[in-house]
C-alpha cells in the first residue's frame, strides 16, 4: 500500500471536517424546523399562546396557590374544633399528605433545558 502525502492527509481531513460539520448542523436543525418554520402555519398565534402557558407554568402555580389557601382553610378549622375525632384527623391528614404530592410533581415538572 502507497503511502500518502503529507498534502493529501490535509486535503482529506478537511474535507471529513466539512462533512461532519454539516451532518452535524443537518441533525440539530432537523428536529426544530417543525417548530421554527411557522410563515405557513395558520395556528401559530395558537402555538405561540400555547408555548406562554408553558413556559410561565401558570396552571402548576394556580393549583399549589388553590392548595395553600386550602390547607390554611383546613388546618384553621381542625384547631377551632372543640373536640376532633378521628375522622376530622383523618380528613386534615389526607389534605397535607396530598399537597406533599402535589409540591413533589410541581418542583419535578420543571423543564429540562439542553444547551444550544
Amino acid at each position: 500500500m502507497p503511502r500518502k502525502k503529507l498534502e493529501d492527509l490535509e486535503v482529506s481531513t478537511k474535507t471529513e471536517r466539512s462533512a461532519k460539520k454539516t451532518i452535524t448542523e443537518a441533525t440539530v436543525k432537523a428536529p426544530d424546523q417543525g417548530v421554527t418554520n411557522m410563515s405557513k402555519n395558520k395556528f401559530k398565534s395558537i402555538i405561540y399562546l400555547a408555548q406562554a402557558v408553558d413556559a410561565w407554568r401558570i396552571f402548576p402555580r394556580v393549583f399549589i396557590t388553590v392548595y395553600i389557601i386550602l390547607l390554611y382553610q383546613v388546618t384553621h378549622w381542625f384547631m377551632a374544633l372543640p373536640d376532633p375525632n378521628m375522622n376530622q384527623a383523618g380528613l386534615v391528614s389526607i389534605v397535607v399528605g396530598a399537597g406533599a404530592a402535589w409540591f413533589g410533581l410541581y418542583l419535578g415538572s420543571s423543564k429540562k433545558f439542553k444547551d444550544d
